[in-house]
């Protein structure tokens, strides 16, 4: 009996999609929901999983082909064939000793956990998982190198800290070679990597953006984070950031400021009663940017722990494409990676988005005397179509106000 495995139904706005990595060959033995095969859109990567236990038949739609909805791109042997495979491939290990014994979860590993076996010089048998069916998860990567039992594979050194190269690239940047010789290399864009092309060359020709800066003293912020930061951790499981003060400072500036929050549409402005703000996070595939629902009514907890679980579905390839839809307006934070000041680029069709850098100890003058302080750079980049300067400026120095005392958020004021 033959099953055949389809494209699932694609998010709305997408009509194709690019199958990026099979993760069994013809002939090799599968189990019911183990992950055969990626596909990436232009906005997220869908995970096409067996529907029955078998073995993998024909692959029609090799890695790198375009492929549509509901498109048959294989087929799955059951019965018989299932019951053949296992045997077979127990006979072709004795056979050969010296191969490497494989690990039933292997196939079921995200990109990102296979990546990071990749890093450590690990195979998928080198480890335990903790996950269903065996499935191994990235903290069981990390467990198993922190208890030291892969000593002869050490880490390979980490020399930059900017997202990896997208999978469909499936190679690192070519090194300078001293001898002279100048090496080149073709790779494809990826599909998310193409659309965020896309969407950052349409906002620069279509908006008349404009960035404005101001500096935030972070000094209070730090002194109330340092004395309650173990409690905040110890009552709610999440560790108590910068981020969500941001958040919750750049959701009160938005209810004082409606065009901030606000878009166009053709020839209306459209003002959002509701504050669904972006979180820019950054991961192996590229940009993405999901979005924190109503944060009006979040807590600085509810926010930790948000942005945190949708960083980890960004690792993995994870977020729905629901996840990212939507929004009215955009934090980015390259401090992060750095960064002491940028202008960051507007996510349309919102109308501003608020850029976050690197908190350093800075001389300033306070009370006419010049003191230490850890300053931190923000850039407010927007529309100027429907945000007037005084607007953007005073939205700016509203977020300025309420990180510098924190108290004015819990009063109000």
């Amino acid at each position: 009996m033959t099953s055949e495995i389809k494209v699932p139904t694609l998010p709305e706005s997408i009509a194709d999609a690019l199958i990026v990595t099979w993760h069994k060959k013809e002939g090799d033995p599968v189990s019911r929901d183990e992950v055969l095969v990626d596909i990436e859109t232009d906005k997220v990567v869908m995970e096409v999983p067996a529907a029955e236990d078998g073995v993998l038949g024909k692959i029609i739609e090799p890695e790198g082909t375009t492929v549509s909805a509901h498109q048959v791109i294989g087929s799955i042997e059951a019965s018989d064939g299932a019951a053949a495979a296992p045997v077979a491939a127990a006979s072709a290990a004795a056979a050969e000793p010296a191969a490497e014994p494989e690990n039933s979860s292997a196939g079921q590993t995200s990109p990102s956990v296979r990546k990071l076996l990749d890093k450590h010089g690990l195979s998928a048998s080198d480890v335990k998982g903790s996950g269903k069916n065996g499935r191994i998860s990235k903290e069981d990567v990390e467990q198993h190198v922190a208890g030291g039992s892969k000593a002869s594979a050490p880490a390979a050194p980490v020399t930059n800290i900017a997202p990896a190269a997208p999978a469909a690239a499936s190679a690192a940047p070519l090194p300078i070679v001293a001898d002279g010789e100048r090496v080149e290399k073709r790779v494809p864009m990826s599909r998310l990597r193409a659309r965020i092309a896309e969407r950052l060359l349409s906002a620069t020709q279509n908006t008349a953006m404009l960035t404005t800066f101001n500096e935030v003293d972070m000094s209070q912020f730090i002194a109330l984070r340092s004395q309650y930061k173990d409690k905040f951790e110890k009552s709610h499981g999440v560790k108590l950031g910068f981020m969500s003060i941001f958040l919750k400072a750049a959701t009160e500036a938005l209810k004082r400021y409606p065009d901030i929050n606000a878009s166009i549409d053709g020839d209306d402005v459209v003002y959002h009663g509701y504050c669904d703000i972006g979180v820019a996070v950054s991961s192996d595939r590229g940009l993405v940017v999901p979005v924190l629902r109503n944060t009006e009514f979040m807590s600085l907890a509810d926010v930790e722990k948000t942005i945190g679980h949708y960083a980890e579905k960004a690792r993995d390839g994870k977020l729905s494409l629901e996840e990212m839809t939507g929004g009215t307006f955009t934090v980015s934070n390259g401090g992060v990676f750095g960064s002491l000041l940028s202008t960051p680029i507007l996510n349309p069709p919102q109308s501003a988005i608020l850029g976050m850098h690197a908190t350093q100890d800075r001389p300033v003058a306070v009370n006419g005397e010049v003191v230490i302080r850890p300053m931190m750079y923000i850039a407010l980049s927007y529309d100027h179509r429907i945000v007037d300067g005084k607007g953007a400026v005073g939205f700016l120095k509203t977020i300025k106000e309420l990180v510098e005392d924190p108290a004015r958020i819990v009063f109000d004021i």
